[in-house]
């Protein structure tokens, strides 16, 4: 995969695949490249798609400085420009969904559309024990007890699948590698805690989608309804039934694409060559 350093001092990894009006996706908390399953080649078939790993995951360097949500903000900023890539669709995930509210709110010149995708602006008491639950393995480096625990973000279908393992096995090497990886996951769930932006959400100008499954237990839908109330205009889309997880995508990606294939024909960039 290529690489590119960025004016925020570290050297980002990324993708890209497909032809198109460009869309970044900004990946979730542990995760890099790979844990974005099937998305990836479905929304390429439309979409000069590019996908990256944070700093300090997958591919990315680390850097110095610390990492928060705005900070991350400032990187996907930075890799845009690096890209020559002046406005973007811009889809994020659970973390990213969160780092995609600060970079709408910093560079709007830069996000066309805003899909965010198991979303929140502001911890409440649930939220807080689920992820203080998810971050502790990382920060005693226990990778075993991270692993099962992230079974949460799956639904009870696919977790009680008798393929559940060998469905997960081409995705592990999606989730940190090293002690260093670890540090970095354990910083990221520390931003993902202080993620704060719901009384901001009012400045985001860009047309946004939030997207949520009935059985998300990391970003409950009620916390993904407040961020779609709370920006102005943005459509609220709930996934129920069976596989409408936190990881709706790998779980559902037919639905998701087309939810987002659907948003963003709506919005469309007409750049010239």
């Amino acid at each position: 995969m290529p690489q590119t350093a960025v004016r925020t001092g570290v050297t980002l990894n990324y993708e890209v695949s497909g032809e198109g009006d460009p869309l970044l996706l900004i990946m979730g908390t542990s995760g890099s490249i790979p844990l974005w399953g099937e998305i990836v080649p479905r929304l390429a078939e439309r979409y000069r798609v590019i996908a990256y790993d944070n700093r300090g995951l997958g591919g990315s360097e680390r850097g110095n400085g610390p990492i928060s949500v705005a900070s991350l903000a400032e990187d996907a900023s930075a890799l845009l420009e690096a890209l020559d890539v002046p406005r973007a669709h811009v889809m994020g995930w659970s973390l990213g969904s969160a780092i995609l509210q600060e970079l709408a709110l910093a560079h709007p010149e830069q996000v066309a559309t805003a899909v965010m995708y198991a979303s929140w602006g502001r911890c409440d008491g649930f939220q807080r024990s689920v992820l203080a639950a998810l971050r502790h393995p990382y920060a005693t480096r226990d990778m075993e007890a991270a692993l099962a625990a992230a079974g949460i973000a799956f639904s009870p279908q696919l977790l009680d699948h008798p393929d559940f393992e060998q469905m997960l096995e081409p995705m592990l090497p999606a989730f940190p590698q090293t002690e260093d990886q670890m540090q970095v996951t354990v910083e990221q769930w520390d931003a993902d805690l202080a993620h704060d932006t719901l009384d901001r959400l009012g400045g985001i100008t860009a047309p946004t989608l939030v997207i949520v499954g009935e059985q998300d237990l990391l970003t409950p839908p009620w916390q993904a309804k407040k961020v779609a109330d709370a920006v102005p205009g943005a459509r609220f889309e709930l996934l129920t039934g069976p596989g409408s997880s936190h990881g709706v995508h790998v779980e559902r990606p037919e639905d998701v694409v087309r939810i987002v294939t659907g948003f963003l024909s709506e919005h469309t960039l007409l750049q010239s060559s």
